[in-house]
């Protein structure tokens, strides 16, 4: 009962720089593997920078619908 007024300690978990590299470069691969157009990778070993050019459509967002035409509204 204590520690639910006083709030208990909660145990906090440093992961080093690895970890954390490893962690991203997990979920960017398994993101990756899904893509049918695989986007360009660069890296800039200057900079110390990875950029990704993607596709313009990715595969989990919808197309834009076609924008009405004059006619249309005028009619309805």
């Amino acid at each position: 009962m204590l520690k639910f007024l006083f709030g208990g300690k909660t145990k906090t978990v440093k992961t080093t720089q690895r970890e954390s590299v490893q962690v991203l470069l997990d979920d960017l691969n398994s993101i990756l593997v899904t893509m049918s157009d695989k986007p360009k990778i660069t890296v800039d070993p200057n900079a110390g920078t990875i950029a990704l050019e993607l596709p313009e459509q990715m595969p989990d967002e919808a197309l834009a619908l076609p924008a009405p035409a004059e006619g249309d509204e005028k009619a309805a």
